[in-house]
């Protein structure tokens, strides 16, 4: 079986250096980035909002990339064919030192048999060299956030390779199906020496790298979070205070119980819970609550506001190895919002701010309400210093000196 590229290029035949590209610092260097298994497409439809996201919209304005090649994953060729059609609606930004490869196969889904994940990577490995070949980089490092392309791609091609891990591939129940794949890649990321940035000290003990590793916690888009206080969206706006808001995938990180217990035991708290719920019946024994409320995901700009015009907010995540090994990306924006914060105590969560109040379970948040409240909105010069301290620029500039190194 072969596989495809799709790529789209916007290549000078001059290749001589403009005047903005001799202002950039000396020696700067060619990457390739991959996502794990999402898309720009999907990427720019959430709102580029996820670390992998953040990552690239960093790599695309850095001026340490000197040319830079994006890669989705594999999809399913009829699907890649039917892309002009279908994401009309999203257009990747490509100009003479940034291009986008799409590739694509016959297969829908990864094999999840080793010797099938080894074949479907060499492959994709192969699209990724003739991409880079093609936009004539120069000794290129490769940077993806799929742990198999970690694992299993063998990129001589490249100047070396450094795996982002935003989560726990291994401990995912969602990806259980590949959990072979996963533990293998772990062991030859290990072997071989790559480079490791990971959101938490767990993930990097998990992996055991041999080479170079950084803890690199998720950040916060200063723009998103500066500036006047916005007005409340008006389906907030409607629900009395106190309120206590969670943002997030209502899926098995979600204590449910947990929840249920704080809604019987404060029933003047207004518990929100804001974010897509892939199975409804998973929190359908909270709608018996009249304080609680389930809210669909919403767009970035009405996210700041609920949260900025937030009481309280909430980590109410069940202690499982995956949330063990998460940086919470939603208590960095709740503190950014400037709102005090109840979590459960887990070891990526310590030490970030003395307003996180921590607590051993979600059933144990009713106790410590009160205080949290008391704490009231952080100062305007201290909410702003936060920003500024756990920006995605700075988180980046630690993972892009890791791989230039």
């Amino acid at each position: 079986m072969s596989d495809h590229a799709d790529a789209s290029f916007a290549l000078s035949e001059d290749d001589s250096e403009s005047d903005a590209a001799r202002a950039v610092p000396p020696s700067p260097t060619d990457f390739v980035f991959t996502f794990s298994y999402e898309t720009y497409t999907d990427a720019v439809r959430r709102g580029m909002m996820r670390p992998p996201d953040r990552i690239l919209s960093s790599l695309m304005r850095s001026a340490e990339v000197r040319r830079l090649l994006v890669a989705d994953p594999f999809r399913w060729l009829p699907r890649v064919a039917a892309s002009p059609l279908l994401d009309r609606d999203v257009r990747f930004p490509v100009d003479e030192r940034v291009a986008y490869l799409r590739p694509s196969r016959l297969l829908r889904e990864d094999p999840v048999d080793l010797d099938g994940v080894s074949t479907q990577y060499g492959r994709y490995d192969r699209s990724l060299e003739r991409g880079a070949r093609r936009l004539g980089l120069d000794a290129p490092h490769l940077l993806t956030t799929n742990p198999l392309v970690a694992g299993f791609a063998p990129a001589d091609w490249a100047s070396g390779v450094t795996f982002f891990a935003r989560d726990d591939w291994l401990s995912s129940p969602a990806r259980r199906a590949y959990w072979l794949a996963y533990r293998e890649a772990y062991r030859r990321i290990a072997e071989t020496g790559r480079s490791v940035a990971a959101v938490s000290a767990e993930i990097i003990d998990r992996i055991a790298p041999t080479g170079p590793a950084m803890v690199v916690p998720n950040g916060v888009e200063p723009d998103e979070w500066l500036g006047l206080l916005p007005a409340a969206p008006a389906w907030f706006a409607e629900i009395p205070g106190p309120r206590a808001v969670y943002v997030g995938t209502l899926d098995s990180r979600l204590d449910v119980p947990g929840i249920a217990d704080l809604a019987t035991r404060r029933p003047e708290l207004q518990v929100v819970l804001l974010g897509p719920c892939p199975d409804p019946e998973y929190v359908a024994s909270l709608q018996r609550f009249p304080n609680v409320h389930i809210h669909p995901s919403v767009a970035r700009a009405e996210l700041v506001a609920t949260l900025r015009n937030a009481e309280l907010c909430l980590l109410a995540h069940r202690r499982t190895p995956l949330t063990e090994a998460m940086s919470p990306l939603k208590v960095y924006e709740y503190l950014a919002a400037g709102v005090p914060v109840v979590s459960i105590d887990l070891p990526p969560v310590r030490g970030i701010d003395e307003r996180v109040l921590l607590v051993d379970s979600v059933g144990d948040f009713a106790d410590v309400v009160d205080d949290a409240l008391d704490l009231g909105p952080v100062p305007e010069e201290c909410r702003i210093d936060f920003i500024a301290a756990n920006s995605w620029s700075a988180r980046h500039e630690m993972v892009f000196a890791l791989a230039r190194a």
